[in-house]
């Protein structure tokens, strides 16, 4: 329905690896284009028109990123990616916890929030706590409210999980956690080019997501935060913009975000990612979701009649990607066949190793969907897995 919006598909491949990257609409590509050839200039301070438009333009993609979710300006600070919003939230969390705090994640988190705050609690001396999911794919919630104490600072979880496409509860870990006084942060880099994201309506007192997962540009990402959390943390960075007044003596602080924003920041990859989530408005939620819920559909029924396949979770609990392996067959293996064919899926532990010990599993494959797939696709991968099992049978 949308592939003609992306070039790259006047090529034959069948690209089945959104949730780790998603291909880009030539509106992006045009605006890219366009800014380079006649607005670049550096952000703030300049004087110059052009200097003025960059900034206005840059401005306003923070804007738009933020009506996009919900927020205000305010509360946008743009980053390199995912991994560094939520690296920057527990950099600060590690000089404020102290050791009769706790932090509290799940086991399915992407290796940026699970390892992040494992590394905050271990420079704090905080205690980094685990909560488990069921074997169907979603999280334990009675071991969640049972390692929910006072001592939890804050939570970390994702909006849906990398490896197993579920979607989480997000507003019932919000409202559980803020009645013990702590935050959550909220990984939604797998939710946010799928389903809808509102900051007021989940709650949460962080967000983070990569703009490269939404149709976006590589090299910036979002960290939301309600302002009172972004206030008190404290610098991540040091050098231009996120200043207030230096001397020899002492150095005080922009406000947020600029205060998170040091030296000359992604203006392209912002105003590209402001483009990009246009783009997905546009298009709409309601359309893109009965659109993947067809191709889950197709997918799940195919590889349903296949034996020996085990999924990682629940496959009726899943949107937009499917990870599973096939017995007796290393996914590696099965990979190899694939790429062959131009298919392109993706293998391994996803930056998800303790969810994949925890399933017993060293890696699995992974099919995921963007909206420029389609049901050819979904045909054109089984027919190649099935040769690709034919292969090693």
């Amino acid at each position: 329905m949308f592939k003609k919006d992306f070039p790259i598909f006047s090529q034959k491949i069948t690209y089945l690896d959104s949730a780790a990257t998603t291909q880009k609409p030539k509106v992006l590509l045009n605006q890219t284009d366009t800014f380079y050839k006649k607005d670049y200039s550096n952000v703030h301070r300049g004087t110059c028109g052009l200097a003025n438009q960059a900034t206005s333009m840059y401005e306003q993609a923070r804007e738009k990123v933020a009506n996009f979710i919900g927020g205000e300006s305010k509360n946008i600070v743009f980053t390199k990616g995912a991994t560094e919003a939520i690296n920057l939230v527990a950099a600060g969390y590690a000089q404020i916890l102290k050791p009769e705090d706790e932090v509290l994640v799940s086991i399915a988190e992407h290796h940026a929030n699970f390892v992040s705050w494992q590394q905050a609690c271990l420079k704090s001396g905080a205690t980094f706590k685990v909560f488990n999911i069921l074997p169907d794919g979603r999280l334990d919630m009675d071991d969640f409210k049972a390692k929910l104490t006072d001592k939890t600072k804050i939570v970390a979880v994702a909006h849906v999980s990398n490896v197993l496409g579920v979607i989480n509860p997000v507003k019932e870990i919000v409202e559980l956690a803020h009645e013990k006084g702590a935050k959550v942060l909220l990984d939604a880099s797998q939710s946010i080019s799928h389903l809808p994201v509102d900051v007021n309506d989940l709650a949460v007192d962080y967000l983070a997501f990569s703009g490269h997962k939404v149709y976006g540009p590589t090299g910036i990402g979002v960290l939301y935060g309600k302002i009172e959390c972004l206030n008190e943390l404290p610098p991540y960075q040091f050098g231009g913009d996120m200043i207030d007044e230096v001397t020899q003596e002492k150095t005080t602080f922009a406000l947020a975000p600029a205060k998170f924003e040091a030296g000359t920041p992604p203006i392209t990859q912002a105003i590209g990612l402001a483009v990009s989530l246009e783009y997905l408005k546009k298009i709409g939620f309601d359309k893109i979701q009965k659109h993947e819920k067809a191709l889950m559909k197709t997918l799940i029924k195919g590889l349903k009649e296949i034996p020996n396949i085990q999924f990682l979770g629940d496959p009726k609990y899943k949107t937009a990607l499917v990870s599973f392996n096939m017995a007796g067959i290393h996914p590696n293996d099965l990979g190899f066949i694939l790429a062959k064919e131009n298919v392109c899926v993706r293998i391994g532990h996803h930056c998800a190793m303790p969810l994949h010990n925890y399933f017993k599993m060293a890696a699995s494959l992974r099919v995921s969907f963007g909206l420029y797939n389609t049901k050819e696709d979904v045909q054109t991968f089984l027919k190649a897995f099935h040769k690709a099992i034919g292969f090693f049978k």
